[in-house]
């Protein structure tokens, strides 16, 4: 990794190749959709296409570790290759693995993807905060140590999130709002984009929470689910510079072709770029 901080280097990333983030979610039916097996060669062959056509061009990709996972160790090893890959070209990983736990397990989870030489290593991790705030220390000491960075699940779009998430702390504020005002304080020392950043859905509509915590806000749910460039700036409010859009579906489902997927993905970039200012 950098010495520099993952903020840091995402605000940079972003101001050069433009906000976009894409997911890369290879569901069967993508897979399928590209002529491709739903096997581990076929998801390699998914995979190393998107990184081919894009990974030059895009500030930051999201792969969803379940997809690689489902093949086993095989599928790993895809994941492990596109992300070196992607970070070799330039570009910022941020792994959608979603893990939380507390004490040596969370520490292991955060050795095997955010220490610099970790087998995943990636520029950052979203993680789980529902065992306690606390319980992702582990992580935050270790992205700290390596210049990497977090993404906490805050306000996910899913329709059972609110049962959790909107649900009062003992203290008083919403578990979401606790989940932000714990950024905050991490952040609270960054110079322009901190590094502990916030999940929060594109298709959430809006929300009375605070959602400045000077850290990045990575927004899934956009094209395919729905949301839209032009909604971000009702959901995220004075925040929206801070957003880390990301799409997948809608740029994914142009391929095989490397010039089509180049296309949909500048299309994507061009119309974020507008709504959040670069």
């Amino acid at each position: 990794m950098s010495n520099e901080p993952f903020g840091t280097r995402l605000r940079a990333a972003m101001d050069t190749r433009g906000p976009l983030c894409v997911g890369i979610d290879p569901h069967a039916h993508l897979l399928d959709s590209w002529g491709l097996p739903d096997t581990a060669d076929g998801l390699a062959s998914f995979t190393y296409g998107v990184v081919d056509a894009l990974a030059d061009r895009v500030a930051v990709f999201k792969p969803q570790s379940a997809f690689f996972e489902r093949f086993g160790s095989a599928g790993i090893a895809v994941l492990e290759q596109a992300t070196t890959r992607l970070r070799d070209a330039g570009a910022l990983v941020i792994i959608d693995a979603k893990r939380g736990d507390i004490g040596s397990t969370m520490a292991g989870y955060a050795s095997a993807y955010l220490a610099e030489k970790g087998p995943l290593a990636c520029d950052a991790l979203t993680v789980s905060p529902y065992l306690g705030f606390g319980s992702l220390q582990p992580a935050i000491d270790e992205a700290r140590v390596a210049g990497a960075g977090l993404f906490v699940l805050a306000l996910t779009s899913n329709p059972e999130g609110p049962q959790f998430q909107s649900a009062r702390t003992v203290a008083g504020p919403t578990v979401a709002g606790a989940v932000l005002d714990g950024l905050r304080a991490l952040n609270a020392d960054a110079e322009d984009l901190g590094s502990f950043g916030a999940v929060v859905g594109a298709t959430i509509s809006s929300t009375d929470e605070d959602l400045d915590i000077r850290g990045p806000l990575l927004a899934p749910g956009l094209g395919a689910q729905g949301g839209t460039a032009e909604g971000l700036a009702e959901v995220f409010g004075p925040a929206v510079r801070n957003v880390v859009p990301s799409s997948s579906r809608e740029i994914l489902g142009a391929g095989p072709s490397a010039a089509a997927l180049q296309d949909a993905a500048a299309r994507a970039n061009d119309a974020f770029r507008t709504v959040l200012g670069y």
